[in-house]
């Protein structure tokens, strides 16, 4: 399989710039693998696919407002900062993007906010637009930490052609978020309101919760036609026992286990024992799964509708199908779908 088997022409107008009023009434498309078929439905009804003692992973991470507006020393140009991870909390170490790039070099000062109440240094340069920063900040390290929250605005996706407002911070956010630490949402979680999640867990569907940051490089899109060739940035994970314990109870009882999402489904496949259970763990993972793939844990998944040539499709390519896959997309265009992070969703059976 190669790259180019995951190119298509997706119409701009396709993009979602915001998500359905209610968060469950997206659409919902499902694709059955066994009788190769696909429906049209709303989200809200993944109700009639679950029942008592199938479980539902989730993946708990919470967004952070990780995009900062800053002005360089001296010149006073315009800087976006991108936190991407925390090197070292006591000396305020922070592995960044920044753009534009070019202008940024090591020792240059960096201030933020209209009293300049936060500066940075840049002490390293990482990639063509990656920095290290050391902030400088006199006050406590809960102060400097709510000092960013702060200043910092919810990093919506780029291709979102539009000004952030104030409703993205809890838009742009599960409603199971708990643990700080993504830049991005695990974005087929955004379907799920409190009343559906109610209404599965009547009907006896349990919930396991997994937490894996989600980084920039889950959108960076492949650029080497051999698939095996392309390295995935490592992200944080942690998998608890309690998870396991819930996940492999629902497989010893032949109950289904359905990922939300392709980050969960990566977290999942990142830690499985060699007869096919779950396994806790905690460190990080840059696991790339692409066709051909056997799957070990989840027997269905509920995704978005994501971007040519994006290891997100390409797993979907291995959990689908490669035809099914391409077929269920082909639809998804004709009938006028919403891709991306605001966009629709797929139930993959």
């Amino acid at each position: 399989m190669k790259l180019s088997n995951f190119n298509f022409n997706l119409p701009a107008e396709l993009l979602a710039e915001f998500p359905a009023e209610n968060r469950d009434e997206a659409r919902l498309m499902v694709v059955n693998r066994k009788t190769q078929t696909i429906e049209h439905k709303l989200f809200r009804d993944v109700l009639e696919y679950f029942g008592e003692g199938d479980v539902m992973v989730l993946n708990n991470t919470k967004v952070f407002p990780a995009r900062l507006y800053g002005n360089k020393e001296k010149t006073g140009a315009r800087i976006e900062v991108f936190l991407l991870r925390e090197l070292n909390a006591e000396q305020r170490l922070w592995d960044v993007l920044v753009d534009p790039a070019r202008k940024i070099r090591i020792g240059n000062k960096l201030y933020f906010g209209d009293d300049d109440s936060l500066v940075a240094e840049v002490i390293d340069n990482t990639t063509s637009r990656g920095r290290t920063l050391r902030f400088l900040y006199d006050g406590s390290y809960e102060e400097f930490r709510a000092k960013l929250l702060e200043l910092g605005e919810t990093p919506i996706p780029k291709y979102i052609n539009r000004e952030v407002t104030p409703e993205d911070a809890e838009r742009y956010q599960t409603i199971y978020a708990k643990e700080e630490g993504a830049v991005a949402a695990p974005t087929a979680g955004l379907h799920f309101s409190k009343h559906l999640m109610k209404r599965l867990e009547i009907k006896g569907v349990d919930f396991a919760e997994i937490t894996l940051h989600v980084g920039l490089g889950t959108f960076n899109p492949v650029e080497v036609e051999d698939l095996s060739k392309h390295k995935m940035d490592s992200e944080e994970l942690k998998i608890t026992q309690e998870a396991c314990d819930i996940v492999n109870k629902a497989k010893m009882n032949k109950n289904r286990i359905c990922a939300v999402g392709t980050t969960t489904m990566r977290a999942m496949e990142s830690s499985v024992s060699s007869s096919k259970t779950l396994n806790p763990y905690e460190g990080w993972t840059n696991k790339f799964i692409f066709p051909p793939y056997d799957f070990s844990v989840a027997d269905c998944m509920i995704t978005n509708f994501h971007t040519p040539k994006s290891t997100l499709l390409m797993m979907i390519s291995a959990f689908c199908g490669h035809d099914l896959m391409r077929k269920a997309y082909d639809e998804a265009i004709k009938e006028g779908y919403k891709f991306y992070s605001y966009g629709d969703a797929m139930l993959i059976l």
